[in-house]
């Protein structure tokens, strides 16, 4: 064996053994999207009208297609999966790739593993070698569980096998991203950024892309879009997945090309040097200064997020117009295009609530990653409280989701009410307002989780899952109100209604309040970590 890669075997197996419970989520969330597709499917929408006002419901609200992508059949149970699962199936898998091979590479190196294990007989490509065949052999477990899941459920098995490839396909892709990021990045964290923020503008324009119908280059010119295109139900076409093959392996070249030309514990982007005298003054300081880069890059995020939005709002016309099935009912008289309008902004503004919610939950996980590397203790061995240190993070994860959402806000309202679509500045930006404290009772929980069961600090991202799914694919399964009242944006009203009920914002605020409390108790009375 090339000494440069020694002892990469034993690595996997390794690395299979003690990382493998941590890729099984994505494995199981993913087969979970797909089998439900086509259990509930049949139950739902048992007649063919019921499959035809599905479609025309889709149709009339556009900010469906940013999230799942075109709808190319709707009348099947297979075509109804493939457009619901898609895009998001192999987001997950992506993401649960990226995490993978950074935790498997530079988080090794961050955490002093790595040094350890270069001391026996290990080459120097070796952990990255593992570390993307850890995320590679995931992605095939992801494939393989749901479609062979898919299928013992009723779905068509070849239809099945190319949507599940097309989740292994993406995470492979990734992993050769995630492999590259790992060696740009100055730390695990900064190489996850990087890789996820790549994922996420890929998603963002592979939606915006169909959405608008783009010329064909701007779909081949996203790996996703080569995604899209196999077409799984209404085409079946194969050979897309080959572009993602040769990606992948190029990809993986360029990162193994890319670590022998860095030094160890180090990336090619170098670290940005800290002041050269200073004091940070309170512990809201601290905060910032700890959280300066992601407030800084949610903010652009956020403020491209706006602008796509709202240019996608402007010429929501002309989208509806192109949907037969939609201009059918606007010509019955059954509606009209400004309620739709609203409906759509309703909708992409609650879309930007939910990830406005991330980097507060992020912020909250930060808590805890410092409380975990022993930053914390020193810090309230000063004269500084628990309720003192609490208090200003927990500020930081309230207050910067809602100052993205009114970012994003303002420029979808400023374009909106500058085209010809019967809606004002005014009130898109107060549907904007609205939707805060929503993203707030979401970001609640994870202060409470973080403050009184830390150990299971995953369960913070709880909060933004469900609401997610209750938000945007509950509609879809015609879930029950009590249901979808789960989600607090079940709750914000459209404020352009003449009965616009604003009660539930009351409500929602009393569950964020209560959250809140049962964090800042446990955080008061529980013991602290020791890493």
């Amino acid at each position: 064996m090339n000494t440069a890669v020694a002892g990469a075997p034993e690595l996997l197996r390794t690395i299979l053994r003690h990382e493998g419970r941590n890729f099984a989520p994505w494995v199981l969330i993913a087969t979970a999207l797909s089998v439900s597709s086509v259990l509930v499917y049949p139950w739902i929408f048992p007649e063919l009208s019921d499959r035809v006002a599905l479609a025309t419901a889709i149709g009339a609200n556009p900010a469906f297609g940013m999230i799942f992508g075109p709808a190319f059949e709707l009348t099947t149970s297979d075509g109804f999966n493939a457009w619901r699962t898609l895009a998001l199936g192999g987001f997950l898998t992506g993401l649960g790739s990226i995490f993978a091979v950074v935790r498997t590479t530079r988080g090794q190196e961050d955490s002093g593993q790595a040094e350890l294990l270069a001391s026996g007989v290990l080459g120097r490509g070796s952990r990255l070698l593992a570390g993307v065949g850890f995320a590679l052999v995931g992605s095939v477990m992801v494939g393989i569980v749901s479609a062979v899941s898919t299928g013992l459920c009723g779905g068509n098995w070849e239809d099945s096998f190319l949507l599940s490839a097309t989740f292994t396909a993406t995470g492979w892709m990734f992993a050769g991203v995630a492999a590259i990021c790992a060696q740009l990045g100055s730390s695990a964290r900064a190489a996850n950024s990087i890789a996820v923020g790549i994922l996420g503008a890929l998603f963002l324009a592979r939606g915006f892309a169909y959405s608008i119908e783009a010329p064909d280059w701007t779909v081949w010119a996203n790996p996703l879009g080569w995604m899209t295109e196999t077409r799984p139900a209404s085409g079946d076409n194969w050979w897309p997945l080959l572009y993602a093959i040769a990606f992948t392996v190029i990809a993986i070249l360029i990162a193994f090309a890319l670590q022998y030309r860095r030094d160890f514990g180090f990336g090619i982007i170098p670290p940005r040097p800290g002041p050269a005298s200073g004091k940070v003054r309170s512990v809201l300081a601290l905060a910032l200064r700890i959280n300066r880069g992601p407030i800084i890059t949610w903010t652009i995020a956020f403020a491209v997020l706006g602008i796509v939005y709202g240019y996608f709002a402007t010429s929501v016309h002309d989208i509806l117009a192109k949907d037969s099935s939609v201009a059918a009912i606007l010509a019955a008289g059954a509606t009209t295009p400004e309620a739709l309008t609203s409906v759509f902004l309703l909708t992409i503004l609650g879309l930007v609530g939910i990830i406005a919610a991330v980097p507060g939950v992020q912020t909250m996980i930060k808590v805890r990653s410092e409380e975990m590397e022993d930053r914390v203790e020193p810090l309230l061995a000063q004269a500084v409280s628990r309720p003192k240190y609490y208090a200003p993070n927990v500020l930081l994860a309230l207050l910067m989701p809602a100052i993205y959402v009114l970012i994003a806000g303002l420029l979808i309202a400023a374009l909106a009410s500058s085209a010809d679509i019967g809606v004002d500045f005014g009130d898109t930006f107060l549907q904007a307002v609205a939707t805060v404290p929503a993203v707030w009772t979401i970001t609640a929980v994870s202060v409470a989780i973080v403050g009184a069961r830390p150990k299971v600090s995953i369960a913070a991202w709880v909060g933004v899952l469900a609401a997610f799914v209750l938000t945007i694919l509950g509609p879809t399964f015609k879930l029950w109100d009590w249901i979808l009242a789960i989600s607090p944006f079940w709750h914000v009203p459209t404020v352009s209604a003449v009965d616009a009920d604003w009660t539930g914002l009351i409500w929602i605020s009393l569950v964020t309040l209560f959250f809140l409390a049962v964090g800042f108790a446990g955080f008061r009375h529980r013991d602290l970590a020791v890493s």
